[in-house]
């Protein structure tokens, strides 16, 4: 296996931009920089859950007609079906 005697930037104090810095991690990896790195503590509370489910093209396209000419998202328009299809609030 080849030795290589790679130089490693120095990490610079901070960046002037998003941009700059995207420029800087594009063209570098976070493995060269590990002493910096610090441990962060991540606090998060899912109000909100998205699930998937399959539907048939027939009911697809009523369902996006319908969600149409209400001018609201398939998304909620189908939310709002099933909960009062189901009755549940």
């Amino acid at each position: 296996m080849k030795k290589t005697n790679n130089i490693i930037d120095s990490l610079p104090e901070e960046f002037s931009s998003d941009e700059e810095a995207a420029e800087f991690w594009d063209t570098h990896s976070i493995t060269d920089y590990e002493e910096f790195l610090e441990p962060a503590d991540l606090e998060f509370n899912l109000k909100r859950r998205h699930f998937e489910i399959e539907v048939d093209e027939e009911s697809f396209r009523a369902l996006r007609a319908s969600a149409k000419k209400q001018q609201k998202p398939v998304k909620h328009l189908a939310s709002e079906v099933l909960k009062e299809k189901l009755r549940v609030l």
